[in-house]
């Protein structure tokens, strides 16, 4: 009776300012609140003056939010730029899944140790039926292809050995990730493409090139890529 009185009692409000929300679209999105992946509802809203519980008078329209189906907490829109849990861990695997082929591609497949980490990192990041046959597979269509040849078009990043497609699949892989992950978590994925380079020995140019184009496109300063690659021979 109390909560039934309260709200009649605000719905009777002589004079005050309501605002009246329209969903224009809906979707899944990772809700803060929640901690995990949600339905959300976007919505649009205009603010009215009120009278006696009736919107009389326009004040105009207030910023979009988007709204968590389950906890109807509100956000503005740039909550959608933050992945979705099942679209993160995609993204993640495959930089590592990319960041591994061009350690390959760069350094050469030929040692066996070279080739079981290699696997080993990709199975680790969500790849779990990768196979050296695959991965060599892939290494092969990527020599076959003359569109991707190291000298057809020329160097980026001096990322030549490696094939400009590659260095921009670098960049395409691991550019949107960067933001969303911790400092330890884009070291990570740097540190799981040197010890593929090192499975066999010092790091040749071509990786070191390879490992510096990926430090960059995961927002990693070059002196603290520089560290990292040498703690990283060090232990080996």
């Amino acid at each position: 009776m109390v909560h039934r009185r309260a709200r009649r009692d605000r719905d009777l409000c002589v004079v005050g300012v309501r605002t009246l929300w329209r969903t224009v679209g809906d979707g899944e999105f990772f809700c803060p609140e929640c901690g995990g992946d949600r339905n959300y509802r976007r919505r649009t809203g205009r603010r009215r003056i009120v009278v006696l519980g009736l919107p009389v008078l326009p004040r105009g329209p207030v910023a979009p939010i988007v709204e968590c189906a389950a906890c109807v907490s509100r956000y503005g829109t740039e909550v959608l730029d933050h992945p979705t849990t099942t679209r993160f861990s995609a993204m993640l695997r495959d930089a590592v899944h990319t960041v591994a082929l061009a350690v390959l591609a760069a350094g050469g497949t030929e040692a066996t140790a070279v080739r079981q980490v290699a696997v080993g990192a990709v199975r680790a990041a969500g790849f779990a039926d990768c196979s050296e046959e695959q991965l060599l597979a892939l290494i092969e269509a990527l020599a076959a292809d003359t569109g991707r040849l190291p000298g057809a078009c020329g160097e980026r990043d001096g990322l030549d050995p490696c094939g400009t497609a590659l260095a921009i699949e670098l960049h395409e892989a691991l550019e949107p990730l960067a933001p969303h992950l911790a400092p330890t978590g884009r070291e990570a994925i740097l540190l799981q493409g040197a010890r593929i380079a090192v499975a066999d020995g010092p790091y040749r140019p071509a990786e070191r090139a390879v490992l510096e184009t990926v430090g960059r496109a995961l927002m990693i300063c070059p002196d603290d890529t520089a560290r990292l690659l040498a703690a990283t021979r060090a232990a080996f």
